[in-house]
């Protein structure tokens, strides 16, 4: 049987995922990933963002449906190889914008990464990260001492960013989280909800007596000088959800889990 759309089907290498990607094998057909219209991912979250950063990569981007054969699953729908052709004609469809993480080395280098959750900044010894801090060039935080700093997507506001007691952001509502990771000076700031336009930029202090990776979800760059970090609109990513899971539902309903 082939589900509608010229699907292509891709999973995570763990066990589970394996046995459920051959479990479809068996009963649809499915076409390479170049040739897809849209795309079936078996695993967790961490899979699906290893996929999404793939359809960059490749400049091949196309909606993503994903089922959860990990251990989270925010952005998966739940696994099930019965009636797929059916939930697929009916999956309720997500834009999601990713962030652009421009990054400037100690040695000069001039680095940029897409991050679908978060751009985090952290410390790589035990010596306190020291940063300032500018929104759309202006300096906000002349010195921010701290383990790190994030800045999250309302999609992945409730990833890293909630684990560093960041705000919850509603799906629509078109603002980024910047959050600090154990900060030390300024000893009361708790972070900033800021337009979705706003570039956000950090300056490395004292970067090699006190040195800084910037990590764009997966993707580390060690020893970073300056960042900015904003969302680029030239890339569009679809996620597709059962109409009962759906994303932005899910992301409301986490300020109510304790």
């Amino acid at each position: 049987m082939t589900v509608s759309g010229c699907y292509a089907l891709v999973a995570s290498p763990t066990e589970p995922a394996q046995e459920a990607a051959h479990a479809l094998e068996r009963l649809y057909d499915f076409v390479p990933l170049e040739e897809a219209e849209r795309v079936i991912a078996l695993g967790g979250d961490g899979f699906m963002l290893q996929t999404l950063h793939h359809m960059l990569s490749v400049r091949h981007i196309c909606p993503v449906f994903g089922m959860n054969l990990g251990t989270v699953g925010f952005l998966m729908n739940e696994w099930r190889s019965d009636d797929l052709a059916a939930r697929l004609a009916k999956a309720k469809s997500f834009n999601v914008t990713p962030l652009r993480m421009d990054t400037v080395t100690v040695d000069g280098e001039r680095i940029s990464s897409p991050a679908i959750n978060e751009v985090s900044l952290l410390r790589e010894t035990r010596q306190t990260a020291k940063l300032e801090v500018s929104a759309s060039g202006n300096i906000v935080i002349p010195e921010l001492f701290c383990d790190g700093v994030l800045v999250a997507t309302p999609a992945g506001s409730t990833a890293y960013n909630l684990s560093a007691h960041g705000p919850i952001l509603p799906f629509d509502s078109k603002m980024l989280a910047l959050t600090p990771i154990s900060p030390f000076r300024p000893r009361r700031w708790r972070g900033a909800i800021l337009p979705e336009q706003t570039t956000i930029g950090f300056r490395v202090l004292e970067p090699v007596k006190r040195p800084v990776s910037a990590v764009a979800d997966q993707r580390e760059i060690r020893d970073v000088e300056s960042v900015e970090v904003y969302l680029d609109r030239s890339l569009a990513l679809t996620l597709m959800f059962d109409p009962e899971h759906a994303l932005d539902e899910r992301i409301a309903m986490e300020q109510f889990i304790v």
